[in-house]
């Protein structure tokens, strides 16, 4: 038995069988997905099938020297998560146990089979501010009160969603903890700060509205190409090395979200070490306090047992629908849903399942539905509106597209991010490729754009559009027979195109300036390319030479651009454009 488990096992049931993080138990009094302790040291696991009087159990622990004989305790609950102040600048496992009360439990951060730790402090007391009266009537989901959750954020204290609701008979100010009763209706029903759901549970909500507000991301090639929606979806799919990571990490740090919830499922423990050393010396772009102040983490690394994978990302979700109950903005990472794919695939194979398309289970789709399904933008039950944009990495094997997770993925989410390896050889981050990426809130987000950043926005993405075409057809001709064979007009499409790849879509994440973009800045640079664009095309009408056209001093600083601070870029680019026309216009 763990030193940190105090608790006697029941004997419900009995092992019968031990397959990896499979188990099967007889005799167990058992609902499907209710949460049952394993073994003498109390493993917890979930139940995932039940046959006869033989029920099948995931576990989310290892099981190595667990055998036949040891007792199974029943819970008669389903896996559930602790919600209620606390979450944020939490970092959790993937079942919702807090790593650093788990390290100070065991006195090591090596931590023993057994362990279990409340998702929220119980002990902790918060500062809790009534925003109803008594006599005021309250329903299922409504806020009554909130308390200061992190120097960002003000976590509201909602009536659970499976109350009646009734009146207000008894609620004042104060610091309670998160067991304590804040608020009594007059049906006795009591509200706490803390609430339980069953993670495979959707939160409920009054409606799911067509999102219209783009989440802002600081990455030129995301807002000005392919640009997500506030309560949309989207993928991240790219071999090894193209920059999944660093562009999750990137929208973590910068996306104009008001919680980030990010989910380390399966992923190297380096990666997942930089997130943690990082995000809490990183200023939050929005509030200018601690990032970690507006952030959730579940660290589910690929040396921590496979199964809980599987429970991480709804983990994850159901911490990120709580939040946008409140009426936040919620942007969900998960790096990467391969490695859920192949813990499920796992689980399958060992419950000797009928296999589907390279072994994933045939129920694969329907698990990547259930998961982007619960992103959206909704109209809350309380009367708020909140989203959850859901962006999720894919690693498929030797960067193949084909493969069934990136396939089935495609059919769900509307925003595609593919990333190449050959940009990634080539140094050039983000490695998306132009080409193969796309998004299909681009129309419905336009309104946005146009109204608060500018009136020509949807052309000007269009003119780079072309313009990058028209580049990648040219390319196939100066394979073979050079770029000097290519009439000038032409060359200067590459000039041009050169430019918008290397001073616009081409960012540095590691640089203090140009590692975040505001929307306004990114159209900047793009109107400086075009002005370029438009004046050179003038001279080479008047019969100026391309090579001297190439050759202007002005032409060198376009790619100076993104480094430049945000408040004298104006200045910058004005100074830019009339050096570009001044210098164009003196050759004819």
């Amino acid at each position: 038995m763990s030193q940190a488990t105090d608790t006697t096992v029941r004997e419900d049931g009995v092992i019968e069988s031990v397959s990896g993080p499979v188990v099967t138990a007889k005799n167990l009094d058992a609902k499907m997905n209710d949460v049952v302790y394993v073994g003498e040291e109390g493993l917890m696991g979930e139940v995932i099938e039940i046959e006869g009087a033989i029920t099948t159990i995931q576990v989310y622990e290892e099981t190595s020297a667990v055998s036949p004989g040891e007792p199974v305790e029943g819970t008669g609950s389903p896996l559930s998560v602790d919600l209620g102040p606390g979450m944020l600048d939490s970092i959790y496992d993937g079942v919702q146990r807090p790593l650093d009360v788990l390290e100070e439990k065991m006195g090591s951060a090596f931590l023993d089979r057994g362990v279990d730790a409340p998702g929220i402090d119980l002990e902790k007391t918060w500062e809790f501010t009534p925003e109803v009266e008594e006599g005021d009537e309250v329903e299922a989901g409504d806020i009554v009160g909130s308390v200061p959750e992190t120097p960002s954020i003000d976590h509201k204290v909602m009536v659970p969603p499976d109350y009646e609701g009734g009146e207000v008979v008894a609620i004042e100010s104060g610091n309670f903890n998160v067991e304590e009763t804040v608020a009594e209706l007059d049906n006795g029903e009591e509200i706490q700060m803390r609430q339980e759901w069953p993670v495979r549970s959707a939160r409920p909500t009054e409606d799911k509205q067509t999102p219209t507000e783009p989440l802002t991301s600081g990455q030129r090639i995301l807002d000005g190409l392919f640009p997500l929606a506030k309560g949309g979806t989207a993928a991240i799919p790219g071999p090894f090395g193209s920059g999944k990571t660093v562009t999750q990490q990137s929208l973590a740090k910068f996306a104009d979200a008001d919680i980030v919830v990010y989910i380390g499922c399966g992923e190297r423990g380096n990666e997942m070490t930089e997130v943690i050393d990082d995000f809490p010396d990183l200023p939050d772009p929005q509030t200018g306090n601690a990032l970690m102040a507006r952030t959730c983490l579940i660290a589910n690394t690929s040396n921590m047992p496979v199964a809980a994978r599987e429970s991480c990302v709804y983990t994850g979700i159901t911490i990120a629908e709580h939040y946008r109950d409140m009426g936040y903005d919620v942007a969900l990472m998960a790096d990467s849903t391969s490695r859920w794919a192949e813990a499920m695939r796992e689980i399958s194979s060992r419950l000797e399942e009928m296999p589907g398309e390279e072994g994933y289970p045939a129920y694969l789709a329907a698990r990547l539905s259930q998961f982007y399904e619960r992103a959206g933008y909704f109209d809350n039950i309380n009367g708020t509106e909140g989203s959850i944009s859901a962006i999720g990495a894919v690693s498929p094997p030797g960067g193949d597209f084909s493969e069934p997770v990136t396939q089935n993925t495609l059919r769900i989410v509307k925003t595609f991010w593919a990333l190449d390896s050959d940009l990634a050889e080539k140094r050039h981050f983000p490695a998306i490729d132009w080409n193969d990426s796309y998004s299909l809130y681009r129309d419905q987000l336009d309104p946005w754009f146009v109204e608060n950043v500018a009136d020509d926005w949807p052309e000007q993405r269009q003119w780079a559009i072309d313009v990058l075409d028209e580049d990648g057809e040219l390319q196939e001709v100066v394979q073979l027979v050079g770029k000097d064979a290519l009439p000038e007009d032409q060359q200067l499409t590459l000039e041009v195109a050169r430019f918008i790849k290397e001073a616009w879509l081409q960012q540095n994440a590691l640089h203090d300036v140009d590692r975040y973009c505001p929307p306004e800045k990114t159209y900047r640079i793009l109107g400086a390319i075009r002005t370029f664009n438009d004046e050179a095309t003038d001279a080479l009408e008047a019969g100026v030479p391309i090579d001297e056209i190439t050759a202007i001093d002005a032409a060198p600083r376009l790619n100076r651009i993104g480094t430049t601070p945000d408040d004298e870029v104006d200045d910058f680019v004005d100074d830019l454009e009339a050096d570009i026309a001044e210098q164009l216009r003196s050759l004819y």
